[in-house]
């Protein structure tokens, strides 16, 4: 069990009980059968909901519609930014172009003032501007029932017919690469919401410091890394890891391509400041929520070409896999051999605010 200071030390949020679904996305199990159920009549629809793929995507005749909704929910500090670039980035691994932005505002009762609104409203701009998109409606309310802001933000944007791209496109063959690091998001989410408890558990300031800014250095975009891929190779997949981290957005990218990953455990670039964090309070950064690096698959032949030209652009960029087919299974290989790629059943940081850190001194989970 943790400490009750460490407990106090993790987030305004309370330990949930742990009846029915826990904090975090639901099981991806369960979100396969609600969708496998699910009757979709309009023969317009593309792609509909499934597992893996990370935005719906409409025929309009000349072009397609692609649309994508995602609430921001770990964090309270600058969730304008947040909201505007976690939801472009599901568009940009189709390929697509972010051009229209709605959120629904929802502030806490007795704790928002116009301030707050204000300054939600000046981050979602600002972020709106940085990528060419346009904020374009939505609903904001006061309501009762919240501890913090919660911004749930919806992006549609389009894309040429012939340069739409899924998760499920990866074939057997393709070489597998992630840019820039994990965990831009699950690090900087941590540094914000769990300060008191890093400063406790020994994470220097600067470190912490050094976490917060992730968001913005090396950044949580990755609309730049999937435009210079797109003009620079053939692109067979695009995937977001988001919750659950790379081990899950590895996972949803077979399951929605129908292919075995061999991934190299020391070719993962794991972030400094993550990997510091998460050895600080037992945390796994496979597993920890992913957004700002792109998963991508191309042939392997191209694959160093790309790596050049993201890092003419100042992005870093890592072969770390290859696509083998299905029956190969999911494996991560080291020096030593390969095990069975992890399975997170939720994500590292939901856990932990969840169930609290482990004692001092316990390995971390890494």
């Amino acid at each position: 069990m943790s400490s009750e200071s460490d407990r106090s030390a993790l987030s305004p949020r309370q330990p949930r009980h742990r009846r029915g679904l826990r904090l975090g996305k639901p099981p991806l199990e369960v979100l396969e059968r609600l969708f496998r159920a699910y009757d979709i009549r309009d023969p317009r629809v593309l792609m509909g909901p499934r597992v893996g793929e990370d935005a719906a995507v409409m025929d309009l005749g000349d072009r397609y519609l692609v649309a994508k909704v995602d609430p921001i929910t770990f964090v309270a500090e600058e969730i304008g930014w947040y909201a505007v670039h976690i939801n472009a980035n599901d568009l940009a691994v189709r390929g697509a172009r972010p051009c229209w932005f709605l959120m629904t505002l929802l502030l806490p009762e007795g704790r928002a003032d116009e301030k707050l609104l204000e300054g939600i409203f000046a981050q979602v701009q600002d972020a709106c501007r940085a990528i060419g998109a346009t904020l374009v409606g939505g609903h904001t309310e006061v309501t009762q029932g919240l501890d913090r802001p919660i911004l749930a933000g919806a992006m549609l944007g389009e894309v040429e017919k012939d340069r739409l791209v899924t998760t499920g496109g990866a074939r057997p063959g393709d070489a597998v690469l992630l840019t820039k690091g994990i965990a831009v998001e699950g690090a900087s989410i941590l540094a914000r919401e769990c300060d008191a408890l890093l400063d406790a558990r020994g994470v220097p300031p600067d470190v912490r410091e050094q976490a917060r800014g992730l968001l913005h250095r090396p950044g949580i975009s990755v609309l730049p890394d999937a435009r210079i891929a797109l003009s620079t190779v053939r692109v067979h997949a695009m995937h977001d890891p988001t919750e659950g981290g790379l081990a899950t957005g590895l996972l949803e990218l077979a399951l929605a391509a129908g292919v075995g990953l061999r991934i190299q455990r020391a070719a993962i670039p794991v972030l400094p400041e993550c990997r510091a964090l998460c050895r600080a309070v037992g945390l796994d950064p496979l597993g920890m929520i992913a957004s700002g690096a792109l998963l991508l698959t191309c042939p392997p032949e191209q694959a160093g070409r790309l790596v050049a030209a993201w890092e003419a652009q100042g992005i870093q960029g890592r072969i770390i896999g290859t696509v083998t087919p299905p029956e190969a299974g999911l494996w991560l290989a080291d020096a030593e051999g390969a095990v069975p790629l992890p399975r997170f059943t939720r994500d590292e940081v939901a856990r932990l605010f969840d169930e609290g850190p482990p004692p001092v001194g316990q390995p971390h989970r890494e």
